[in-house]
């Protein structure tokens, strides 16, 4: 791509579990239960939630009850969140993630970016992608997002696109971000533009420092809506994640 270097990707073309020397899985809250009275279990280095086949990471929502977990909380679905940490993070860059998400209602798949800091919504969240779960017409859109101290959960900033394609073919879902703007787009279109106000306040500009990149499906939850059991298994399909750094 002219103008930008290629740092990072994953190409997804070994089979069987997503390669651990670029992602981990996040686990931490399937005991306590999940944020936004999400519904799975995120499982851990198990093919039926997160496993490459055919050139593509598939990480899949199911309706299951993992007993056997040490973590079990209680939870009726499985599925997966991958995520960097710990691996790789970046402070600006252009990212882009080439994906197929899931046409079952009641699944909430998102690509997205957190502060390696830890503390949030201080270190700021950028949602490159996330797909409501409520209806087909919520199925054939995507929404780019920020968070920040400023504005965050039900007050982040943020804007919906229409994307017909979205639960059926693959799109490509991209981020770039500098020191004056993040701005989200799909399939190189550019529809939602977040501006560093340029008054040093963190509250609203915290995208400074390192973040670390998410992939996973959620079931249920505030944008996943009522769950379609009888479609499950469903999973978002990752055909590459790539980032770049400008030259």
């Amino acid at each position: 791509m002219p103008g930008w270097t290629l740092v990072w990707q994953d190409e997804f073309n070994t089979p069987g579990l997503p390669d651990g020397s670029k992602w981990v899985y996040d686990t931490e809250y399937n005991q306590r239960g999940w944020w936004n009275g999400e519904l799975q279990y995120y499982s851990a280095n198990r093919l039926e939630n997160a496993r490459v086949a055919d050139g593509k990471l598939l990480i899949t929502a199911r309706q299951e009850r993992l007993t056997s977990a040490s973590d079990y909380g209680n939870q009726n679905y499985t599925s997966a969140r991958l995520m960097t940490r710990g691996k790789a993070s970046w402070t600006y860059g252009r990212f882009e993630i080439r994906a197929k998400l899931p046409c079952t209602l009641g699944t909430w798949p998102a690509i997205w970016m957190l502060g390696t800091g830890g503390a949030w919504p201080q270190d700021g969240e950028i949602d490159i992608m996330e797909q409501k779960g409520f209806s087909i017409t919520h199925k054939r859109q995507v929404l780019g997002t920020v968070h920040t101290e400023a504005n965050n959960g039900g007050n982040s900033i943020g804007q919906t696109t229409d994307l017909p394609t979205a639960c059926t073919d693959f799109n490509t879902y991209q981020m770039t971000w500098d020191a004056d703007k993040v701005v989200v787009g799909v399939n190189g279109r550019d529809y939602f533009t977040y501006n560093n106000p340029g008054n040093g306040n963190l509250a609203q500009w915290p995208f400074n420092k390192d973040q670390y990149l998410l992939l996973n499906v959620a079931v249920g939850g505030v944008l996943g809506g009522a769950v379609d059991n009888a479609n499950l298994p469903a999973a978002m399909e990752v055909d590459y994640v790539r980032v770049y750094r400008k030259n």
